[in-house]
């Protein structure tokens, strides 16, 4: 980022904006009768939530090897994504820049806080031009560019993250929800190097938690007690705060899931090479293919008659279809439907 720091970069409302803090959040309460928030005395789950999420910020700080001051936890990452754009953008006078095609919620927050959106078209490969970057980065209304790597849909990773950073004068926003299936390393590493980077993550793809809705965003301190800020109070429920928990606690866990994706994973890639009706399958650092195919109407309407169900990425990416890896009896259903037309 360019001298530029970060207050100045925050809408100014924001700024003024005093959080709300339950008197839970004190550190000094500690007390076993409470008749402060209007709950019921009665029932299994009667109470509020930790608000500040407080243990598992903890744990996961201990995991990332971050302070906890570092840390906002999200109801999914659709929330923090949101908050983000709220925080840094003024309604009908900044801009987000998203690559195209990439994650579809970045442009559906915007637009409902009315900010505009600005497209970074990728090339054939699915990869950032820089100097298209170069020369739309410049719009003096943009504050917030969301880079998606993996990039969803098309599985491919961004590379040379830094140079992003460097070369934009507002937020970067690294949105690693596939990153466990890449082998690359996080952004993580590069946020005591950068003050305007915020990384995203979530307990839903390779923890396989995605019912739970929680995701992260990690930054410096300052971001993150704005984030804080605009956060609604009880905004992951305690189910979900246990279940994430209780999960951290098996050390297999996240490298088992992983593990048998990737072995889907290849097995489906060689499956693929010899289906007919399947003209182009990208490259995949994540949980999913992009594929190209013949005849894509009829191909998908006989998958929904099978009652499989993907994801049809045209008319924005031409004859695509975006189908996620499932377990062996889902990916063998799969194949031998499409090896069959």
């Amino acid at each position: 980022m360019k001298n530029t720091s970060i207050k100045n970069l925050v809408r100014k409302n924001i700024l003024q904006l005093q959080p709300y803090i339950s008197f839970r959040d004190h550190n000094e309460f500690n007390v076993p009768v409470m008749l402060d928030a209007n709950e019921s005395p009665f029932g299994e789950c009667n109470r509020y939530p930790d608000s500040t999420q407080k243990k598992l910020k903890n744990r996961l700080a201990g995991l990332k090897n971050l302070s906890p001051s570092q840390i906002a936890i999200g109801n999914g990452s659709d929330e923090l994504i949101d908050l983000i754009i709220k925080i840094f953008c003024e309604p009908k006078k900044n801009a987000i820049l998203m690559m195209n095609p990439s994650f579809a919620m970045y442009a559906f927050y915007a637009t409902i806080n009315e900010n505009k959106v600005l497209k970074l078209d990728l090339d054939e490969n699915f990869e950032i031009i820089k100097n298209d970057f170069l020369k739309i980065s410049a719009d003096s209304s943009l504050k917030i560019f969301f880079l998606c790597s993996p990039n969803n849909p098309t599985g491919n990773s961004v590379d040379d993250i830094e140079f992003y950073l460097q070369n934009f004068n507002g937020i970067v926003v690294v949105d690693e929800a596939y990153i466990e299936f890449s082998g690359k390393k996080s952004s993580l590493e590069l946020l005591d190097q950068y003050s305007n980077l915020i990384v995203l993550q979530t307990f839903s793809k390779a923890w396989g938690i995605a019912g739970a809705r929680v995701g992260m965003a990690y930054a410096s301190e300052e971001i993150i007690n704005l984030i804080n800020t605009v956060k609604a109070p009880y905004n992951v429920n305690v189910l979900s705060q246990e279940l994430i928990l209780k999960t951290l606690d098996d050390d297999n866990r996240l490298q088992d899931n992983v593990n048998n994706i990737l072995i889907e994973r290849a097995w489906l890639q060689e499956q693929f090479k010899e289906i007919e009706c399947i003209s182009k399958v990208f490259s995949t650092d994540a949980n999913f293919f992009l594929i190209r195919m013949e005849n894509i109407d009829n191909i998908y309407g006989k998958m929904l008659e099978e009652e499989i169900l993907t994801s049809r990425r045209d008319p924005a990416i031409p004859g695509c279809i975006r189908i996620n890896v499932g377990n062996r009896e889902e990916n063998e259903k799969l194949i031998n439907l499409l090896k069959g037309i």
